[in-house]
């Protein structure tokens, strides 16, 4: 396959595979790329080809465009699927980039973990919302980022490549350069990231258990995600390991560590809601939890992102990074009657 015309842009960067309300940055100066598909390509999904070759663009993101028509196969919109045929005039259209905006820098209270000249890790804290959106354009993760290293306004979403809910707390990266970030939201496409969370969750879990079930918006609240039937939503899989079992206001409660197999939004909520065992403080999943005031004070989610590990963008070197959870959390498993020696990580 040969591009007749290239359409790379260094500064388009995809986001990870984790879903977000982010608006994608996408140039609009740029012109139609064309190619004949060649032997090498025939038999092989549409989708695939593509980011195969348009190696700085995700492969969520070229699925997007082909579904909203901005790539043609042979003149046609076709689905992702489409299996490639030998001679096949393939045609790419990028949509046009909705405006950003100007980000505001803003001093805000930064805990880093670790900094080089490639990425950040942050340990966030609950309550900061990551990303400015509709009606909350400052007081975000992005703000104080740009204000602590102004060089991010040149890189997409200031070096953001994943996210937590604004009251989960604990670590995230941040890449400081566009070859950095493309490196981190490939590790992250090809689930090669170690992500490991703590929850504190109602109900009882003895030993190990692994939830695989699909996640996509929830049909009647369009702010809430669920558990999805087979075929509809997203792939999502989350391993739990119990840690700790407790009490708390006369139920029974379980200290867990949750390992990422996929970064869905709301995946770990979602999934323990799922099974009968809601995060202790979650407000918006709290089927089957007891009513009544926040349990040892605690009113938020019961849900910390402790450990993170990467290759480092650069020297490729594992790069692994621990944060205890905040003292909300800790006073929380001291309240249910958990040994804090069960939120070390080895």
């Amino acid at each position: 396959m040969v591009w007749r015309t290239v359409l790379l842009d260094p500064h388009d960067l995809s986001a990870s595979d984790e879903p977000t309300d982010i608006e994608e940055e996408i140039t609009d100066d740029i012109s139609p790329l064309r190619a004949d598909v060649g032997p090498d390509q025939v038999g092989q999904r549409l989708d695939r080809c593509l980011s195969d070759w348009l190696t700085e663009h995700s492969r969520a993101r070229l699925q997007r465009w082909i579904e909203e028509g901005a790539v043609l196969v042979n003149g046609q919109v076709v689905r992702p699927s489409r299996l490639l045929r030998l001679n096949d005039k393939i045609e790419v259209c990028p949509p046009a980039a909705d405006p950003q905006g100007e980000w505001i820098a803003e001093a805000l209270p930064l805990t880093i973990c670790f900094e080089d000249d490639d990425v950040l890790v942050i340990d966030k804290p609950a309550g900061l919302v990551v990303h400015p959106a509709a009606g909350h354009p400052c007081g975000t993760l992005l703000n104080g980022l740009l204000f602590y290293c102004p060089a991010l306004r040149h890189v997409p979403r200031a070096g953001i490549v994943h996210r937590l809910d604004r009251d989960t707390t604990g670590l995230m990266a941040v890449a400081k350069t566009l070859q950095a970030q493309t490196e981190l939201v490939r590790q992250l496409q090809a689930r090669t990231v170690r992500r490991i969370y703590l929850a504190l969750a109602w109900g009882r879990l003895e030993g190990s258990r692994s939830v695989a079930a699909n996640i996509g918006r929830d049909p009647t609240d369009r702010q809430r995600m669920a558990v999805m039937a087979e075929h509809h939503g997203k792939t999502a899989v989350t391993h739990f390991e119990a840690l700790g079992l407790g009490n708390l206001s006369g139920r029974p409660i379980t200290l867990l560590e949750c390992r990422l197999e996929t970064g869905r939004t709301h995946q770990i909520r979602v999934h323990l809601q799922s099974i009968g065992m809601p995060i202790v403080g979650d407000q918006t999943y709290h089927q089957g939890a007891p009513r009544g005031p926040a349990p040892a004070g605690l009113s938020r989610q019961a849900l910390h992102a402790t450990l993170l590990e990467f290759d480092h963008p650069r020297s490729k070197v594992a790069l692994t990074q621990k944060a205890p959870p905040p003292p909300d959390f800790q006073a929380a498993v001291a309240a249910a009657g958990i040994s804090p020696d069960r939120l070390a990580h080895d």
